[in-house]
């Protein structure tokens, strides 16, 4: 055997080792990628519910809950009210229009079975999707801006599945997965 064939064999070994990892780092890549993006769809969907009880809650008692325990307990047991308003507008002899609202309940329906799926485990609301034992931070505050009182939510993914989310990124949408705001009045979350 001669040296030209002794190297094209190993060459030829060598090529096919480089491949194989090559394909295999790009592969590894796009299936993490694969299940960030499932995970966070979880964290997505479980925010949303999270954001549509806490405005359930809100509608109701005209804040929001300020413990996963209270809107735990409303989300089990409590009620969502269906209200009709109709105006009633008056004229008035001198031209001027007078408005009366009336308010009417039309149905009452359970907080369990609007927003929940039958059998959900109400105490599972808070927790993570991916991590169990860890929950999302939540913060709610009622606070006076400009002389009127106004509402402060915010509920963000703590421990993110993907380890690129942190907090001091400079884009909004690469920071933890959350909905709400201290500062703001929004229930709008950063994937939106």
């Amino acid at each position: 055997m001669n040296l030209t064939k002794i190297l094209t064999g190993v060459f030829f070994v060598l090529a096919i080792v480089v491949a194989y990892f090559l394909y295999d780092g790009i592969n590894s890549t796009i299936e993490k990628g694969k299940e960030i993006e499932r995970i966070e769809n979880l964290v997505k969907a479980k925010l949303e519910l999270i954001r549509d009880t806490q405005n359930a809650y809100q509608s109701t008692f005209g804040d929001y809950a300020d413990t996963w325990e209270k809107l735990i307990s409303y989300a089990d047991s409590g009620n969502i009210y269906v209200i009709q308003r109709t105006e009633q507008i008056e004229i008035l002899d001198y031209g001027a229009e007078r408005s009366t609202f009336v308010y009417d309940t039309l149905d009452i329906i359970p907080v369990r079975d609007s927003l929940f799926s039958a059998g959900y485990d109400f105490k599972k609301l808070p927790e993570l999707p991916h991590s169990s034992g860890k929950y999302f931070s939540l913060y709610a505050k009622d606070s006076i801006k400009s002389g009127v009182s106004v509402d402060y939510i915010e509920v963000v993914d703590t421990y993110p599945f993907d380890r690129t989310r942190t907090e001091d990124n400079e884009n909004e949408r690469r920071r933890p997965l959350r909905f709400g705001s201290r500062t703001d009045i929004t229930t709008a979350g950063n994937w939106q």
